[in-house]
């Protein structure tokens, strides 16, 4: 900033803290099964997927909070890496194909959170054995952010003026700012403040 030397600023960070209780939990599972062809892997699949997904609008999930993260379908292959001798046996050193294993991965927002462990008990009950979670969060955590960043700035000013106080000295104007911390409840803000006049 012309006309402001590192002598004339004064650099002081402040906290904020906001609480709030968690309003909905994310499961995330997938299905999986091996077979032999690629139509006949995903038909078992997604005969699974349609249970699970069936109980889960049975249970009051709403349709917009199930999505489907990923999809995939590979194919297995069989090593042979030992001499055979029988008729028909591949040559050693040999990659064949055995089949296909295709895997499908959803998540679920739960928005009743004491539902939590009844939906990933029944979940199990449907056959699914890959699950992850229930993991709690806020789902909007924009205002939070805001919160905190605000009780952050707030501090950081009275130890600004308190500092300036002290010193015998008058802040101008805020020179910089930068923001961190953890997401959610944890704000920490950094300010420079450019001053005028000298100290006693």
């Amino acid at each position: 900033i012309g006309g402001m030397g590192q002598s004339n600023v004064i650099s002081v960070s402040g906290e904020g803290e906001v609480f709030a209780v968690p309003d909905i939990a994310t499961v995330t599972f997938s299905v999986r099964h091996e077979g032999n062809t690629v139509a006949e892997t995903q038909k078992e699949v997604n005969k699974r997927m349609d249970a699970a997904l069936k109980f889960l609008k049975d249970s009051g999930v709403a349709e917009k909070d199930i999505k489907t993260v990923s999809y995939n379908a590979f194919p297995q292959y069989q090593y042979y890496d030992v001499s055979c001798t029988a008729i028909g046996c591949p040559k050693p050193g040999k990659r064949v194909l055995s089949g296909y294993e295709v895997v499908q991965s959803v998540s679920v927002k739960i928005r009743d959170t004491e539902k939590a462990g009844v939906i990933v008990d029944g979940l199990g009950k449907a056959g699914i054995t890959d699950i992850t979670g229930p993991e709690f969060s806020i789902d909007d955590d924009q205002a939070l952010r805001a919160e905190a960043r605000k009780h952050a700035i707030d501090d950081a000013r009275t130890k600004a003026e308190v500092l300036a106080d002290d010193l015998g000295v008058r802040l101008v104007r805020i020179i910089s700012f930068s923001e961190g911390g953890y997401p959610i409840y944890y704000a920490k803000a950094a300010m420079g403040y450019g001053m005028g006049g000298d100290a006693e």
